[in-house]
């Protein structure tokens, strides 16, 4: 039979963060899977991303502890200070005392080396290119026929849908979704971790200003450093990662932040732009055997840093909850489960992260960072961390 119409067990659409994990986590229990990717290979995205424990702990599981250590810069500590006076408002230790706390390290990457070791955690011919999703319907016994853009089709016994915030899939099987422009626009970029005249920067820290922040990082083990912002800007609509913003509207946007913050956007080469839109938790994630997960039924705001380490949890429950399918009433009743159990944690980190409060005075992230996708139980409201925090071993 054609590759292309040949009936797989699972069909992961999209092969991001989140479909990639899920993909390692099903091969790891034995599960059958097919990713099919939009692009046609994968690139090296300049953007940074925060890993924090219960992110760690999910790749720790699948044995990446140690390649993710390798790219990875450990910060002391997350600083956060008023715009212009540089005044502390408070600063949460990281570190050792992260990894003493909570069980597990909190890194911060450069998104692309993230995606290179997930990479190796998953079989090349598993993953299949230039396939981008235009259609989706029924195929007899529960099963669904994917149809691709190039004109091929593919069979599913069951689909999860992994395309990210402007999913497909949640288009065709659950509907449109609604969506609020926040009236704001973040700025990114990936840059040299020294440059001519640079001061002793905070290794991670969030300058606040009265109506914009902006978050400064390194990553790649140090030698890069990252920076993302939250500017008013009721005229940019365009949600696009590849959207390239100007330099000139981005200096005078911070003009009287604090000479460090000016002195990065000063060295900064060029700058990528786009809106920041706010979404209202979804009613249902599901449709049959089929399913949604991270951006494509929760995605957030940025301002907590969660919405790849959310698609990471997903992929472990998901994975749990269809190694016990058999006992469980079938595919559609694992979906089920699943979103059960997830919908109240990421729906909270969903409705907290757009107030963007997150961190700016004392805060106690356990509830967040103590959570373990491998081992909490499977019930429903389990927002709050209800299992232990196993150290991560590297």
């Amino acid at each position: 039979m054609d590759r292309d119409t040949e009936r797989v067990p699972l069909a992961i659409v999209g092969a991001g963060v989140g479909g990639l994990t899920l993909a390692a986590v099903l091969t790891k229990m034995g599960i059958p899977v097919r990713l099919y990717e939009q692009t046609r290979q994968f690139a090296r995205v300049g953007a940074g991303i925060q890993m924090g424990p219960n992110a760690m702990r999910v790749l720790a599981g699948l044995g990446l502890a140690a390649p993710l250590a390798e790219v990875a810069f450990r910060p002391p500590s997350m600083r956060n200070r008023e715009f212009d006076t540089g005044e502390p408002t408070f600063e949460l230790p990281l570190g050792d005392e992260t990894e003493r706390r909570f069980g597990a390290p909190y890194y911060l990457l450069h998104r692309g080396d993230l995606h290179a070791v997930l990479q190796e955690a998953v079989d090349p011919s598993l993953i299949e290119f230039g396939k981008r999703l235009v259609d989706i319907g029924e195929a007899g016994e529960g099963g669904f026929e994917l149809a691709f853009e190039d004109g091929s089709r593919a069979l599913a016994d069951a689909v999860v849908g992994a395309d990210g915030v402007h999913s497909r899939v949640r288009e065709r099987l659950i509907g449109a979704e609604d969506t609020s422009f926040t009236g704001r626009v973040a700025y990114r970029t990936v840059m040299p971790g020294n440059y001519p005249g640079k001061p002793d920067l905070d290794p991670c820290v969030k300058w606040w200003g009265p109506d914009r922040h902006i978050v400064i990082y390194y990553v790649s083990a140090g030698r890069e450093l990252y920076f993302t912002t939250s500017v008013p800007d009721e005229d940019w609509t365009i949600e696009s990662w590849s959207a390239v913003g100007d330099l000139g509207e981005l200096r005078a946007a911070f003009a009287d932040f604090h000479p460090h913050v000016r002195s990065v956007l000063d060295a900064c080469p060029s700058v990528h732009k786009w809106a920041i839109y706010e979404r209202e938790p979804l009613s249902t994630w599901r449709a049959g055997n089929a399913v949604l997960m991270g951006d494509a039924c929760h995605p957030m705001t940025p301002y907590m840093a969660q919405g790849a380490a959310t698609s990471m949890e997903d992929a472990v429950v998901l994975g749990r909850c269809l190694t016990e399918a058999d006992q469980h009433g079938g595919v559609a009743e694992a979906f089920r489960r699943f979103e059960e159990h997830r919908k109240p944690r990421t729906s909270r980190i969903q409705l907290e992260s757009r107030e963007n409060r997150w961190l700016r005075h004392s805060t106690d992230p356990s509830w967040v960072y103590t959570y373990d996708a491998w081992s909490a139980p499977l019930e429903a409201g389990n927002d709050e961390a209800t299992s232990r925090a196993v150290p991560v071993s590297s």
